[in-house]
């Protein structure tokens, strides 16, 4: 059994070994190569920003015309996926500072993202740099989503947002009477600590503004614009987030093993900001959403071949989740083109287990 927990046994061990803040693996990428595919552009991500915030006013707009008619639950869900779904991918990518290359847009976007999100974005900021330094490693990576053995009711439970949400207010809200939580601790430096109280407090005086709202109206519809779309379109970002490393290794410090790049259509690409390229994107997380795609086809003859679909991502990872349901330690092995580099295995053998 593995002990997630960032105060067990598990990340002492990660840390005695030498395999917390370990050294990863990069394919090699010619220098004035790799720098113009970090440049960083306002321009891509204001105009995919206005498309965005544009389409969620015109959805919220045609619902609240349309309520309580059933005409209107179409609209609602378009708009509940932009709020719950596409709000993961900007307070991801504006997180690491790249989408824009102006820093207060980046910081206003990733802002309302963290909001949406039901994420404390002081806390968040530093959970994410967490996860990059310490990919997939137990007791270390605080956003691993499936562990091992997956729980199955909880991964159907949060396409609904059910679990993930309920988790969201009770950090909320601790952090806003008690301060920030002792896991929070291990990764969040103590000068950020009151920007972590700060920020809860401001979440929730919001949510309960809305829900004040809601009363005096007698209406929910101020909650499905602000709240609930969080429950009900949050089924594409855990759809799409699941993919990035399930049914993958674990406690390596190579991200061709750990991490899944997928071939979306144009939509999802969208609401994902091109985060289907995930080996990329964790071996050179400062290289813009936009140039992800050239990245791509700069790398790729070092990178497993890219998983067709969403679907076929799926029907790999559905057989290794069902084995490690009965106990089975194991997982799946990316193979490799010719043209790449080999693996470490030497450096993790005893940490692979079981290939399937």
């Amino acid at each position: 059994m593995r002990d997630y927990s960032l105060l067990g046994e598990d990340g002492r061990r990660a840390v005695e070994s030498g395999l917390a803040a370990a050294q990863w693996y990069h394919t090699d990428v010619p220098r004035k190569e790799m720098k113009a595919l970090m440049q960083r552009s306002d321009a891509p991500a204001i105009r995919d920003t206005l498309m965005l915030y544009g389409a969620m006013v015109l959805l919220a707009a045609a619902g609240i015309a349309l309520w309580p008619s059933w005409w209107s639950a179409p609209f609602w869900m378009a708009y509940g996926v932009l709020y719950g779904s596409a709000m993961d991918s900007r307070w991801h990518e504006c997180g690491h500072g790249t989408a824009f290359r102006t820093a207060w847009m980046n910081t206003v976007v990733y802002d309302i993202a963290s909001f949406m999100m039901m994420r404390n974005p002081a806390t968040w900021r530093w959970s994410h740099a967490r996860h990059h330094t310490d990919t997939y490693v137990v007791g270390r990576d605080p956003e691993i989503a499936v562990m091992r053995p997956p729980e199955m009711a909880r991964l159907i439970g949060n396409l609904f947002g059910l679990f993930d949400v309920r988790a969201a207010l009770g950090r909320m809200l601790y952090n806003a009477v008690l301060g920030v939580h002792p896991e929070e601790k291990t990764f969040v430096p103590e000068s950020e600590w009151p920007k972590v109280v700060r920020a809860a407090r401001v979440h929730l005086s919001i949510y309960a503004a809305v829900l004040a709202l809601a009363l005096a109206m007698h209406s929910i519809v101020p909650l499905m614009v602000i709240g609930l779309p969080r429950l009900y379109g949050a089924w594409h970002h855990v759809m799409t987030g699941l993919l990035q490393h399930g049914g993958l290794a674990d406690n390596v410090t190579d991200h061709r093993l750990n991490s899944r790049t997928v071939l979306m259509n144009p939509v999802s690409r969208f609401i994902y900001w091109n985060m289907n390229y995930h080996v990329e994107h964790h071996m050179f997380p400062m290289v813009p959403y936009h140039a992800l795609p050239k990245l791509h086809a700069a790398i790729r003859h070092d990178l497993p071949a890219p998983t067709r679909s969403i679907r076929a991502g799926y029907a790999e990872m559905w057989p290794v989740w069902m084995r490690q349901l009965r106990g089975e330690e194991v997982f799946l092995k990316r193979d490799l083109p010719a043209t790449a580099r080999p693996y470490r295995e030497d450096f993790h053998a005893a940490a692979l287990g079981t290939t399937q």
